[in-house]
């Protein structure tokens, strides 16, 4: 096998099956169920999943003249994309039966978008990244309005698609300006062009423009206006999807493109991490407390988790891109989880909206209630959960950064996100009065959402019970991309081969 077929094995599987679903589906019969083109999606993301794994015994793989590489880091990523996709496709499998006729379509679009997430992660070369963003980004465009006899999912993909186009052109404008700097677009070849660069200063602008095109991805304040309205009108499932996955691709090129391309400015863009940090945390959590709507309330809520995962960057660089390693596989353990319930509850027409919607769900659902339950305590925080573990690694990477202000914070937040999330959990386990409430038509869960509920439940309780492993390849995957660097460095600058080799293995 080639290293280029090798290095994008993943993406080719998911694309193959992603194309051998939109050819199929014309050729069913109109009206008859899309259930198989939806296993046969899940089957194209085990598929991924399993070449992922099998990517890691090759160790670093460089790939069509060096824009791709293969390594601990994006295997890291790839293997989050590929879990949240799976656990999307099975809860919503169900989702579409009998209400669109299209639904093959959804099957297929949410396995480009993780096509271009992946390549996302795995890209050296800047236009590449930008290739894979607008891959990701179309899919999830049209996945917002994917129920096209509601006008709020029209408004939805409309307000992200436009305010999506200028945080492109934002971070395309940033590439622009980084290659003007360096004379390159390549991830390594920019490190070693700031240090000769005559414009230092167009430099670090570039970095704050890409930084503003991916701030908008991650839903970083104040960033974060289209994402309480696009959440709010776009499927459950679809939110699911784009509140985690996306938000994983773009995290790991941010990781790439600060500790590894601008390494000389990292006092520079620290201290505008530490400044988005403490914002997305504050809006965030201080947003969530007035909703009463359970999707706008999760809206802000991962604008907060942005910020959590933002503080990670002010760390040292071993510590920070290991620390947000974790804290990414975590929040999307868990928030893909939450909103797998939510899609349950809610249903095609989203009967359930309101946290009061959501009162006496304990009562009807008993173990649906409780998933929820545990997902949520999951995302303040609390012990032996993922999110707690989570939030500890990246509190401690940044107090030992000397960012301790940043940790208070984030701690303080980490108290007013209690009660939002309690309050919808007192609603879920509160008797419902004699009058009937909108639970009453819950239909009974499906084994495929059931078992994609069940598998974001064990990875979020493993992550917070047995953390050792994730957080041991965590660390690996800090380690090659470190190490990755430092080689990248003898090659352009031999005489500072030893100084760069000796920082990394410290």
């Amino acid at each position: 096998m080639s290293s280029n077929v090798l290095a994008l094995l993943p993406e080719l599987i998911l694309t193959l099956v992603g194309v051998f679903v939109m050819l199929t589906e014309p050729c069913l019969k109109p009206g008859s169920s899309r259930k198989p083109l939806g296993w046969l999606a899940i089957a194209g993301a085990v598929g991924s999943l399993i070449a992922s794994w099998y990517q890691i015994q090759f160790g670093t793989i460089h790939a069509f003249s060096g824009t791709i590489q293969v390594d601990a880091f994006s295997v890291l990523f790839h293997f989050v994309i590929a879990s949240v996709v799976l656990v999307t496709l099975l809860g919503s499998l169900d989702f579409f039966e009998g209400n669109a006729s299209h639904a093959g379509e959804y099957f297929a679009l949410t396995l480009f978008g993780a096509v271009g997430m992946m390549l996302m992660t795995c890209s050296v070369e800047l236009l590449m990244v930008f290739v894979g963003l607008e891959i990701s980004s179309i899919s999830t465009y049209i996945m917002c309005g994917f129920r096209k006899g509601q006008a709020t999912g029209t408004e939805s993909s409309i307000k992200y698609f436009l305010l999506g186009s200028f945080a492109t052109a934002f971070f395309l404008y940033g590439v622009a300006l980084a290659f003007g700097a360096t004379g390159s677009t390549n991830i390594y070849a920019i490190a070693h062009g700031l240090e000769t660069t005559a414009t230092p200063a167009l430099a670090f602008t570039a970095l704050a423009l890409i930084i503003i095109g991916l701030g908008f991805k991650v839903s970083a304040a104040p960033f974060h206006v289209w994402t309480p309205d696009v959440y709010q009108g776009a499927p459950a499932p679809v939110v699911g999807l784009m509140s985690t996955a996306p938000k994983t691709a773009a995290f790991a090129v941010l990781l790439r493109i600060t500790f590894t391309s601008f390494p000389l400015y990292q006092h520079r863009w620290a201290i505008l991490m530490w400044v988005l940090a403490a914002l997305s945390m504050t809006v965030g959590n201080l947003g969530a407390l007035m909703q009463r709507d359970v999707k706008r309330m999760l809206a802000y809520s991962s604008i907060a988790h942005a910020g959590y995962l933002l503080v990670a960057f002010t760390a040292f660089p071993f510590d920070g891109i290991a620390a947000a390693c974790f804290y990414t596989a975590t929040y999307a353990a868990m928030n893909v989880g939450a909103f797998a319930v939510v899609t349950q509850v809610a249903g095609y027409d989203e009967r359930a909206r309101t946290i009061d919607d959501f009162t006496g769900l304990g009562q009807k659902r008993p173990y649906l209630a409780a998933l929820l339950s545990f997902f949520l305590l999951s995302l303040i925080g609390i012990p032996f959960t993922g999110g707690f573990f989570g939030k500890f690694y990246v509190f401690s990477a940044a107090i030992h950064g000397g960012n301790m202000w940043l940790a208070v914070i984030g701690l303080l937040n980490s108290g007013v996100a209690c009660f939002y999330y309690l309050r919808l959990l007192a609603a879920v386990y509160t008797r419902p009065g004699s009058e009937s409430t909108r639970l009453n038509q819950l239909r009974r869960i499906s084994v495929p959402a059931a078992i994609g509920i069940a598998l974001a439940a064990v990875a979020t309780g493993a992550l917070g019970i047995l953390p050792g492993g994730a957080v041991s390849f965590a660390e690996y995957a800090s380690h090659s991309t470190l190490i990755e660097q430092g080689r990248q460095e003898c090659a352009a600058s031999p005489d500072s081969c030893n100084l760069q080799l000796n920082y990394d293995v410290k």
